[in-house]
């Protein structure tokens, strides 16, 4: 057994991917439209769903938004270094919500951004050998 994918709602289907693709690097793996149920699925992610898990972002037409509730946490996405990975959100518009540094109690760096919809992304840098 393996994950294969998180399904997200999303209020604006375009700004999202224009997110998780231009800010977050992911690749737009597929998209299909279902007209008869008024709803979009597309689905990204860092590699091949065959072998990687993924995010499918799905886009219910008559709805623009949606309350995150109190049991989301975030999705977590390794990172090379979490400064610079800050940097280029910041750079390319996104949001930055917890500026890369030290998690409380321990010596690994992290970070939080947002997505469009409000959706915590967080990114844990990779530990370097030495």
């Amino acid at each position: 057994m393996r994950i294969l994918h998180t399904m997200l709602r999303v209020g604006d289907l375009e700004r999202s991917l224009a997110f998780y693709t231009g800010v977050l690097g992911m690749t737009l793996l597929r998209r299909k439209d279902y007209p008869e149920g008024r709803f979009t699925l597309a689905f990204v992610g860092y590699g091949p769903e065959e072998s990687a898990a993924v995010l499918e972002l799905t886009h219910n037409w008559d709805t623009d938004r949606y309350d995150l509730g109190a049991g989301y946490g975030h999705v977590a996405i390794a990172v090379d270094d979490a400064y610079a990975a800050c940097a280029k959100v910041t750079e390319l518009g996104g949001k930055v919500t917890r500026p890369a540094g030290p998690m409380k109690f321990s010596a690994t760096v992290i970070a939080f951004v947002e997505d469009p919809d409000g959706y915590k992304i967080e990114f844990i840098q990779r530990k370097t050998a030495g």
